[in-house]
């Protein structure tokens, strides 16, 4: 660089050069670069019941008679969704209407839930309770297109239910 600035200008040093470079201001944001974060590849179910999402809905304060709240099991490929009411959020509850579901429609391969790690194997080690040879792998929702289409089926179960 220096060389070829001597061909054009005289009398320029490095040091020149190197304060032109730190107060230019196209230069300083050249130098920035742009970081590349990590791609998130979201899971790409190609049948139905592959890949499943649990999730709770709240529903003390639209009480009606003795449930309180609503288990939402959705497909995710073709977001198919099953409700089912509960008195109360106790984890064999739960793991036993999942068990009900199942015998309906199959058991999926992945089963996410968006309650917590604990409550979640707590209610994976009671499926496995319940039904032994079951083989499924749980986990929380990671992405966010999941977490969102789950959130907006919430919404509109719940609106549905209360109007």
């Amino acid at each position: 660089m220096i060389s070829k600035l001597s061909l054009k200008y005289k009398n320029i040093t490095r040091s020149d050069v190197e304060v032109f470079l730190q107060l230019y201001e196209p230069c300083q944001q050249k130098q920035k670069g742009i970081k590349k974060g990590v791609v998130v590849k979201p899971i790409i179910s190609l049948e139905f019941n592959s890949q499943c999402q649990v999730d709770l809905i709240d529903f003390q304060s639209h009480l009606d008679g003795k449930y309180k709240f609503i288990l939402v099991y959705q497909d995710h490929l073709t977001k198919f969704i099953i409700l089912k009411p509960f008195e109360y959020k106790k984890a064999e509850e739960i793991a036993f209407n999942l068990i009900d579901i199942f015998t309906l429609i199959g058991a999926p391969s992945i089963l996410q839930f968006d309650n917590g790690r604990e409550y979640s194997n707590n209610i994976v080690s009671n499926l496995k309770n319940m039904w032994p040879e079951l083989q499924i792998v749980h986990g929380m929702l990671k992405h966010s297109q999941s977490q969102g289409s789950v959130e907006r089926s919430n919404q509109d179960v719940e609106n549905m239910l209360t109007t």
